[in-house]
């Protein structure tokens, strides 16, 4: 499904607006048939009745031609529920508490996220682009972690002749986080990204309850595969990779007692720490870290390795030049 609105949608947006031509145009004094004079439209009501409208899954084209899919804004239950029948692997025991407890989170606002990994060839095009020359698109702490290194020699090139459409792993968060500066968005949040591969149903993996090797790249791998190459593993949005191929960088700093506060509404994590949160399985890994709701624990924001990759999000309003419809 792509962003086109339906004709039924076109037809039912026609409707209302005839509806309401007609209540300003009717004859009589509205005050003499007991009715209040109807407001004049502001801007705020104009905005609303020309916002756009988008499904689960429907997909569009950003300016950089990178494939997103939209998700709506929702409800879902972050976190893991049963943990009896988990087989935790020995050197994940003591961080299965930082998935408790499980609780509501409600996103208020849909967005767009990448229906793929970042790949090696969309990364080339922000280095291409300048991308580690230009301060704007830096924090000032991933500037800082930039000071003195050759931007010829970024990224780290720890896979053997990657391909082009693979995910670009070896980044750091930062260098993560300046792509998505560039390219008009931002990291995921943690409960983003989770709603994204889960959605409102909350299954263990983004396909259900039962994981099945052939829906994702992870066991018995030896390294990332091009990106959507398994679609039967894909997220309901349609959001591909989710549970394998690369793990991926996410904007919350980790606290394994953050879930206590079990924040609802648009949960961003803590203000300050020294590790940032990675969420997904990846090429190689355990059927445990694949599941959803897994919260990778260790690695500061400068660190990367032939592991870690990522996606971003954008608005609905695009900047110019503006986001297409994909076909």
């Amino acid at each position: 499904m792509n962003v086109t609105v339906s004709s039924h949608r076109h037809f039912l947006a026609l409707s209302a607006a005839l509806g309401l031509l007609l209540s300003f145009t009717a004859p009589g004094n509205p005050q003499q048939n007991g009715a209040a004079a109807p407001e004049p439209l502001t801007e705020a009501t104009e905005a609303a009745a020309n916002a756009p409208v988008h499904e689960a899954g429907d997909r569009r084209r950003d300016a950089q031609s990178i494939d997103e899919v939209w998700v709506p804004a929702g409800c879902f239950t972050m976190g893991t529920v049963i943990t009896s029948d988990l087989n935790v692997p020995p050197e994940f025991t003591s961080e299965l508490a930082s998935e408790q407890p499980a609780h509501q989170v409600c996103l208020t606002t849909g967005y767009w996220i990448d229906r793929y990994e970042v790949t090696n060839d969309a990364f080339a095009a922000f280095k291409a682009a300048g991308g580690y020359t230009k301060q704007q698109y830096w924090s000032s702490d991933g500037w800082a972690w930039l000071g003195g290194k050759s931007a010829t020699s970024l990224p780290d090139q720890c896979i053997d002749t990657p391909r082009p459409n693979a995910p670009q792993v070896c980044v750091t968060w930062y260098e993560a986080e300046a792509y998505a500066n560039w390219r008009g968005g931002r990291l995921p949040t943690e409960a983003e990204w989770e709603y994204a591969a889960r959605g409102p149903k909350s299954p263990v993996y983004p396909w259900g309850d039962t994981f099945n090797k052939l829906k994702a790249n992870v066991l018995d791998s030896t390294g990332p595969v091009d990106v959507g190459g398994y679609p039967s593993g894909a997220s309901w949005v349609d959001a591909q990779d989710m549970a394998g191929n690369a793990m991926e960088w996410v904007q919350d700093w980790l606290d394994p007692a953050y879930y206590q506060l079990k924040v609802r509404d648009n949960p961003t994590g803590p203000t300050t720490g020294t590790v940032k949160v990675e969420k997904g399985g990846w090429w190689g890994g355990t059927i445990y870290a694949a599941r959803s709701a897994y919260r990778h624990y260790e690695d500061a924001p400068s660190y990367e390795d032939h592991h870690i990759g990522f996606r971003i999000v954008t608005p609905d309003v695009m900047a110019s030049p503006a986001a297409t419809p994909a076909q």
